[in-house]
C-alpha cells in the first residue's frame, strides 16, 4: 500500500495499468538487483572461505609432512647420540690422526652413520662433530674440523639439548637438525643430519593462485623457504606483514599492502616453532568472480527485458475489463441509462465491480421512475392540499359567525360553546407545534369541559391545583390531558350519581413534572386496568378530537421520552380512578425535549 501510494504521489496522473506496469518492474529491478547481489557477495565470501580453508589446509599438510620427517630424523640423531660403543668411545678415543686406531674408528663410524642414512633419499649429509676436533660424516658436503667455529655449531650447542634446527646458507641450502652428545653430564659432541632443501621446496609449494606468495621464518624469525613467485626485494610494508609479530599472529586476515588487496594466513608449527605465512592477492583469487559477476549481469539484463514484457502483457490485460467497465460509467455519466453493455464475464473483483455497477443502473432506473411518480403525486397532492386549506378556515369563519349571532341573540350558552369549540380546533387544527405549556394543555381542558358539560345539562366541577406555578410554564407533548379527562368524564363521573368531580393537580417528584388527574367514579376493575396499558389490552374508545385515548397518550410519551415516563393507573371499584402522568420537567425557555432525550 506504502508503495502504491508513493506511485501515486511520483505519477498522479499515470493511469491504472501504468503504474501497474512501473510497480511490477520497479519489484522485480529491485528483486533481481537484490537477489544478484547476495549471490554474488556470497561467492565472493565463498571464493575467500575456500582458498583461506584451502591454503590453511596445505601449510598445516606440509607442517605434518615435514615433522614426520624431522621425527624421523630425530630418531635417528637419539639412535647416535645414545650409542656409546660406536659413537661415543670413538669421539672420545685418545687416537691421533692418520693412525692405525683412528683408520678403525673412522672405518667403524662411518660405517654406523651410513647404516643410518641408507634408504633416506631426504637426508643428505649425516655428521659427528667433537669438540675435540674429530669429524666424522657421510654423504655431502665436505665438512671438516674448521666447523666447530661456524655458528651453525654455535646454535646446535646452545640449543641442541634435545633438537635444534638451523637453516644454512651455502651452495647447496639444507636444514640442519643437531642434538649435543653428553658423556658424564659434559658436552662431548654434536650429531648432525641436513635434510634435503628440495624436500622443503616441495613441501611447501602451496600456489592457490599462480601470484601467491610463501614464507616459512624458523624461531629466530629468519627465512628458511620463499616460493618462487617472491618478488627480488619486498617494500617495508610487505617486510612488517612477513617478519613483523612472525610468532604472534595466526589465522587469515584481508589486509591491504602497498595499495593492493591480500588475504594473509599465518600458521606456527607446534613441533619446529617454524611461522608458515601465504600472502593471496584478492585481484587473481575473485578474477574468477568477475567474469561470474558480468554473466550475471547479463543475465540479470534478459530476465528484466523479459519481466518487462510479461509485465506490460499483464497490466494490459487486467486493466482491459476496467477500461470496458469505465467506459459505461461515462455513458452513465452523461445522462445515458439504455447503452450497450460490455458483459464482463471474469469471476475476480473486477467482474463483481461489474455485477453491481449493473445492479445499481437498474435499480437508479427504477429509483427515477419511482421520482417520476412520486413528483406526479407530489403535484396532485399539494392540489389536493391547496383545496383543504379553504375548510379549516371557513369552518372558523362560521363558527364566529354563530358565536356573534348567538351574542346578539342574547344565547351566552351557544356563545360559550362556540367560543370554547374554536379553540379547542385551532389546538388541533391550528397549531402545528407538538409541544405545549402545562398553562396551554389547562386552558385546552377547560374549553373541553365547557363544551361537554351542556351534553350532561350540569356543570362538571373540575378544581385544579398547582404545587408552583413556575410548572405551568414547562413544556409537554400537545393533548396530553384532554383524552384523560374525556374518560374521566364519560367513564366516571357520566357513569357516576350527582356530586361527582375531577381534580387536577401539578406538582414535582424527583426533578420530574407529574399531573395528576382523579375523578369519584365507579372506579375500574383491575383486569380492565391492566388491558387499558397493556400490549393485548383494546384501546378505549377514542376522543372525538384528539383521536387517541389513554394508551396512546402512555405509548406517545414513551416514545418520546422513554423510560420511566408514561402513565401509571390507580383505582378502587366504587371509590374513585387516578391516572399519573409523568414527564421530564423541561422549562419552556430550554431545548426542545427531542433534543434534551
Amino acid at each position: 500500500m506504502k508503495f502504491i501510494s508513493l506511485l501515486n504521489k511520483i505519477s498522479p496522473k499515470l493511469g491504472i495499468q501504468g503504474k501497474i506496469f512501473l510497480a511490477f518492474g520497479l519489484l522485480s529491478l529491485l528483486s533481481i538487483v537484490t537477489i544478484a547481489s547476495i549471490v554474488y557477495m556470497n561467492m565472493r565470501e565463498t571464493i575467500k572461505h575456500n582458498a583461506v580453508t584451502s591454503v590453511a589446509d596445505s601449510i598445516r599438510q606440509a607442517d605434518e609432512s615435514l615433522n614426520l620427517m624431522l621425527e624421523e630424523i630425530d630418531r635417528l640423531n637419539t639412535v647416535a647420540v645414545t650409542n656409546k660403543n660406536t659413537v661415543i668411545d670413538t669421539v672420545m678415543s685418545p687416537s691421533e690422526e692418520i693412525s692405525y686406531e683412528w683408520f678403525q674408528e673412522q672405518k667403524r663410524l662411518t660405517e654406523f652413520l651410513s647404516g643410518l642414512f641408507s634408504y633416506k633419499p631426504y637426508i643428505s649429509r649425516i655428521a659427528v662433530i667433537g669438540l675435540n676436533g674429530k669429524v666424522f660424516f657421510t654423504g655431502s658436503p665436505w665438512i671438516d674440523r674448521n666447523f666447530l667455529d661456524t655458528k651453525t655449531m654455535e646454535f646446535m650447542l646452545n640449543n641442541g639439548e634435545r633438537h635444534a634446527y638451523f637453516k644454512q646458507k651455502g651452495t647447496s641450502d639444507a636444514i640442519s637438525v643437531g642434538r649435543v652428545i653428553r658423556y658424564n653430564r659434559e658436552t662431548i659432541g654434536v650429531v648432525m643430519v641436513d635434510l634435503k632443501y628440495d624436500f622443503i621446496r616441495n613441501t611447501y609449494g602451496v600456489k592457490p593462485t599462480a601470484d601467491s606468495i610463501l614464507y616459512v621464518l624458523d624461531e629466530q624469525g629468519e627465512l628458511v623457504y620463499q616460493s618462487d613467485s617472491a618478488p627480488s626485494s619486498i617494500t617495508p610494508q610487505m617486510q612488517q606483514v612477513i617478519y613483523g609479530n612472525a610468532g604472534t599472529f595466526q589465522g587469515a586476515k584481508e589486509q591491504k599492502i602497498d595499495g593492493k588487496s591480500f588475504i594473509v594466513v599465518s600458521r606456527r608449527s607446534e613441533h619446529t616453532g617454524w611461522v608458515t605465512r601465504a600472502l593471496v592477492p584478492l585481484d587473481s583469487l575473485l578474477s574468477e568472480s568477475v567474469r561470474i559477476r558480468n554473466l550475471m549481469i547479463e543475465v540479470s539484463v534478459i530476465v528484466f527485458a523479459v519481466v518487462l514484457l510479461g509485465a506490460l502483457q499483464m497490466s494490459s490485460r487486467t486493466t482491459l475489463q476496467i477500461r470496458r467497465l469505465k467506459t459505461m460509467m461515462m455513458r452513465v455519466k452523461d445522462g445515458n441509462l439504455s447503452f450497450p453493455k460490455t458483459e464482463i464475464k471474469t469471476k475476480d473483483e473486477i467482474g463483481d465491480l461489474y455485477r453491481v455497477f449493473i445492479s445499481m443502473i437498474d435499480d437508479l432506473k427504477r429509483l427515477m421512475q419511482d421520482i417520476r411518480m412520486s413528483e406526479q403525486a407530489k403535484h396532485e397532492a399539494e392540489l389536493t392540499a391547496l383545496q383543504a386549506q379553504i375548510r379549516p378556515h371557513f369552518l372558523y369563519n362560521s363558527l364566529n359567525t354563530i358565536k356573534y349571532l348567538a351574542h346578539l341573540n342574547g344565547v351566552p350558552n351557544i356563545e360559550e360553546v362556540s367560543g370554547s369549540l374554536i379553540e379547542l380546533m385551532r389546538s388541533v387544527l391550528g397549531n402545528s407545534n407538538e409541544f405545549l405549556t402545562v398553562r396551554e394543555e389547562l386552558d385546552y381542558v377547560n374549553c373541553y369541559v365547557s363544551i361537554v358539560k351542556y351534553k350532561y345539562m350540569e356543570p362538571i366541577p373540575v378544581h385544579i391545583e398547582v404545587e408552583d406555578d413556575a410548572l405551568l410554564e414547562c413544556r409537554v407533548l400537545k393533548l396530553m390531558l384532554q383524552p384523560i379527562v374525556e374518560n374521566a368524564i364519560q367513564h366516571g363521573i357520566g357513569l357516576a350519581a350527582k356530586g361527582g368531580f375531577i381534580l387536577i393537580r401539578v406538582y414535582g417528584e424527583r426533578g420530574d413534572l407529574m399531573i395528576e388527574i382523579m375523578d369519584n367514579g365507579p372506579g375500574i376493575a383491575k383486569e380492565k386496568m391492566y388491558s387499558i396499558l397493556g400490549d393485548t389490552g383494546k384501546d378505549e374508545s377514542p376522543s372525538r378530537f384528539s383521536g387517541m385515548g389513554v394508551r396512546n397518550v402512555h405509548e406517545r410519551i414513551r416514545l418520546m421520552y422513554g423510560e420511566p415516563y408514561g402513565i401509571q393507573l390507580f383505582s378502587e371499584e366504587g371509590l374513585y380512578t387516578k391516572v399519573v402522568i409523568r414527564f421530564p420537567q423541561i422549562d419552556s425557555v430550554k431545548q426542545s425535549p427531542r433534543e434534551v432525550s
